[in-house]
């Protein structure tokens, strides 16, 4: 059990430690008799008077002690400047000598006499006006309480008093400390959420419009110049919202939590062509940059907006309707703003409602293998390699291309998960083509998800899954693209090094030159190259245009050059695929093969192949 020195530490932080706010004159009392009781229960610690009495002094609440009849032994220093006297004069008065007047002077009398004094004994007084030295007249309210002696079973009243306007003054404040938010000191999300709640239950037929803002890139501010320089941006942004939203339509502009924002509109000639001026003039004021500390920080915001009549939906509704557009301006480009539309709106919920069973549909077996297979050009019947990716068999939509949900996988994290299981699955399926047909078993080839490809692990990965199925690394090709080859910051992905120094293959997808020339420049362990887009498509036309065929060779030699096997993808029939022969393109995929082929499609013409 701690002592008394523990006891009084612990009173003495919780009165002090009040995160700026002074406590109410009920906390401090409630603290003030906890710690009495905890005094009075260890007589033996000679010292709990005196830290009791220190205690008892510092309090902010006016206290007197008093005996059984009610006259003051000793009265605090908050007590004598609440009432514009000293401690010593207040000494020996009755409590119902310091009320103002007679009529106040009984109700004191009347609740002193109707105190029990037992422990957990109270009894409060409002707005009783006691005497003050100076002033005539002061406006209080007083409780009176049961204080325990200190023998034991012994207990004597506590007077307690604290300024009416003080009380009033500080629930205004903490009132205001709840509803606003601190750095900005704009109304707070409870405020605004009560703000649009009376917009919306007061009726009529006025428009109301809802902007929901985000600050474009905002962790670059706050992780490049700190936080505090982050602070002093958002309160710039705040002063620019306040200047464009004047009250012509009983604005309301609010910070519900870090970056974002919103401002609530309502009036009668309130149009959505009124709310959208309002923004682009809100993304004009957030152009300018803003000046801190010799800093010109520029930031940009997106903006969601919904306009409807004020008796059209509800409160959830509203605010949905406002973050959706929100994600649709994000998701377009950022610095923007997009206003809310009904349709679209039904078209993103069917997407986010696929987005979020994907993860269940994992477990489910609903995935499987999809293959394009890649073809010699030289003897088309011989397969070089087989690009594997996923295939999302949905009970209610049909099959799903890896187009229709890895944007959304994306969002919900699940690329990482899609991706083991592709590398896990296409390592299986090689591994039994190898063992069924030999030398004839082709290469598979997969890409990964960049967020597979940046994962630190993804390593040991990718040699755990060669190990189970009893792989060498040369089984197995990495297709990639330029912007797969760097991380976030620009730096070449030291995993594909790493993996190519194993073994396996890497494959980079080109477009022309500038992709062609990465790989001397910065020494990358590519082996294969594709051909990809306009380059490719150029030559589809039977009649080819001279300056598309010389881009063509001027690629191809290149690649030759640095030692690298060519191959082309979305090649279309039969002609195209020779002319791209002709231009010294070894092999190729596209719909002059198969646009795609499932498992047992690819077995059948793996085993033609292998006969």
């Amino acid at each position: 059990m701690p002592g008394l020195v523990d006891v009084a530490r612990k009173y003495a932080a919780a009165l002090t430690d009040t995160n700026g706010v002074t406590l109410p004159p009920a906390e401090v009392e409630r603290f003030l008799l906890d710690f009495a009781g905890e005094v009075a229960a260890r007589p033996e610690d000679a010292g709990a008077t005196r830290r009791f009495t220190a205690l008892f002094s510092s309090a902010p609440l006016g206290i007197a002690l008093t005996d059984a009849a009610g006259n003051v032994v000793e009265a605090n220093g908050a007590l004598a400047r609440l009432l514009g006297t000293s401690t010593t004069a207040l000494r020996d008065r009755h409590i119902a000598d310091l009320a103002a007047g007679p009529q106040d002077a009984e109700r004191l009398r009347t609740a002193l006499d109707g105190l029990p004094l037992t422990a957990d004994a109270r009894r409060t007084v409002q707005s009783v006006q006691l005497g003050h030295s100076r002033d005539g007249e002061l406006t209080t309210n007083v409780t009176l309480a049961s204080l325990p002696g200190d023998r034991p079973g012994t207990y004597f009243p506590v007077f307690m008093a604290a300024d009416d306007d003080d009380l009033h003054l500080l629930g205004e404040r903490l009132r205001h400390q709840n509803l606003h938010d601190p750095l900005t000191g704009l109304p707070n999300s409870a405020a605004f959420n009560a703000q649009l709640e009376l917009a919306l239950g007061s009726g009529g037929s006025d428009e109301i419009a809802l902007l929901y803002l985000d600050i474009d890139g905002f962790k670059v501010i706050n992780d490049g110049l700190g936080a505090g320089m982050g602070d002093q941006v958002l309160k710039a942004i705040s002063r620019k919202l306040k200047s464009v939203f004047d009250g012509q339509h009983e604005d309301y502009v609010a910070r519900l939590s870090g970056d974002g924002f919103a401002v609530l509109l309502r009036g009668p000639e309130l149009t959505a062509q009124k709310t959208v001026v309002l923004a682009d003039r809100v993304l004009e004021e957030l152009s300018e940059p803003v000046y801190v500390d010799g800093h010109g920080i520029g930031v940009s915001a997106s903006i969601g907006i919904v306009v409807r009549p004020a008796n059209d939906g509800s409160h959830s509704d509203l605010l949905r309707a406002a973050e959706l557009a929100l994600h649709r301006a994000k998701e377009a480009g950022k610095a923007q703003w997009m206003l809310f539309d009904p349709q679209l709106d039904a078209r993103d919920r069917n997407r986010y409602q696929l987005g979020a069973v994907i993860a269940g549909a994992l477990e489910n077996g609903e995935f499987s293998l999809i293959y394009q297979p890649t073809v010699k050009l030289a003897k088309p019947d011989e397969i070089a390699a087989v690009n594997a990716g996923l295939l999302w068999s949905h009970p209610e939509r049909g099959e799903l291309g890896p187009e229709e949900f890895y944007p959304l996988a994306q969002t919900t994290g699940m690329t990482v998960p899609l991706g083991k299981w592709l590398l896990q699955e296409s390592l299986g399926a090689t591994a039994r083509w190898r063992e069924q047909y030999g030398p004839a078993a082709p290469d598979v080839c997969i890409r990964l998800p960049k967020r597979l490809a940046i994962d630190p692990d993804l390593v040991l990965l990718v040699k755990n899954q060669l190990d189970r199925h009893r792989l060498p690394a040369r089984a197995l090709r990495l297709c990639t693209d330029r912007a797969s080859m760097f991380d976030g910051e620009g730096e070449l992905l030291d995993s594909f090094s790493v993996l190519a120094d194993l073994g396996a293959q890497l494959v980079l997808t080109i477009s022309g030159s500038s992709d062609l020339e990465l790989i001397p420049r910065y020494q990358l362990p590519v082996k294969h190259v594709i051909l990809s887009g306009p380059v490719v498509d150029a030559l589809a036309d039977p009649d080819p245009a001279e300056t598309d065929v010389r881009h063509l060779s001027q690629l191809v030699t290149r690649a030759k050059e640095l030692g690298l096997r060519i191959g082309a993808e979305g090649v279309r029939d039969a002609g195209h695929a020779e002319r791209l022969r002709e231009q010294g393109v070894l092999a190729a995929r596209g719909s002059f093969v198969a646009e795609s082929a499932t498992g047992d499609e690819v077995d059948e013409m793996i085993a033609r192949h292998a006969g």
